[in-house]
């Protein structure tokens, strides 16, 4: 059997919020570079909260959540920004494209925050690898939802990050285009050796993950390790 490097280290944590709600539960799991893990399970199982806290977006209440070896709670604005940065990629249900800037200018935006070099020539790359070179120069308005969430995969690939972070990234997709969505997402974990995390309602999401985490209530129900997998 293969052994993955683990990528996050969500440590015994729990999530409450104002009023007593407690979104997780001593929640404790090893998510895998490499991977796609889908989070499972129906609206208010935590499965948003957790995906949260693997993207620093959020932090536990008690306990600990590790990327890269950082313990986020730990961290300061500055070197929370840099680990956003430098290390994570995001992509959501609504895309998020920047409406005024053309694919290829959104695409090639985090390279600019970062002051890389080369970002127009890496920004088209990109955009190459998910199909749609063409559509450069096109402004959001002018592509279709499927072409849109392409482009933010780009987007959120462009800095070649070590994890991939997706928010329900299918939703607003017909069967099609999502699939070919999930396609892409498939090949940052292989190609590019990142670690996919989705939380998704989606079947096909479900049935392409190497891990599927069934949560409910808080907690986590259960762990498959699909067997036979892509690797």
């Amino acid at each position: 059997m293969t052994d993955y490097v683990s990528a996050i280290s969500v440590r015994n944590v729990t999530r409450s919020y104002d009023g007593g709600v407690e979104a997780l539960r001593g929640v404790s799991i090893e998510i895998a570079a490499g991977r796609v893990t889908a989070l499972l399970g129906r609206s208010g199982c935590g499965k948003t909260t957790l995906l949260n806290l693997c993207g620093a977006m959020d932090f536990p209440s008690s306990g600990e959540v590790l990327i890269a070896g950082q313990a986020t709670g730990s961290l300061d604005d500055a070197k929370l920004t840099a680990l956003r940065r430098g290390t994570i990629g995001f992509v959501f249900q609504a895309f998020q494209l920047l409406p005024s800037l053309t694919a290829l200018e959104n695409v090639e935006l985090p390279l600019l925050l970062a002051r890389a070099n080369g970002t127009e020539a890496r920004a088209l790359e990109i955009l190459r690898w998910v199909g749609l070179e063409e559509k450069a120069k096109a402004l959001p308005f002018q592509l279709s939802g499927g072409q849109m969430q392409r482009v933010a995969v780009a987007r959120a690939l462009v800095h070649q990050p070590k994890l991939l972070i997706a928010d329900e990234p299918t939703g607003n997709l017909d069967t099609l285009s999502g699939d070919l969505v999930l396609g892409l997402l498939r090949r940052a974990a292989d190609e590019f050796g990142a670690a996919v995390v989705i939380a998704t309602h989606s079947a096909e999401a479900a049935a392409m993950a190497d891990v599927r985490v069934r949560m409910r209530d808080g907690r986590i129900e259960g762990i498959e390790q699909v067997e036979g997998s892509a690797q």
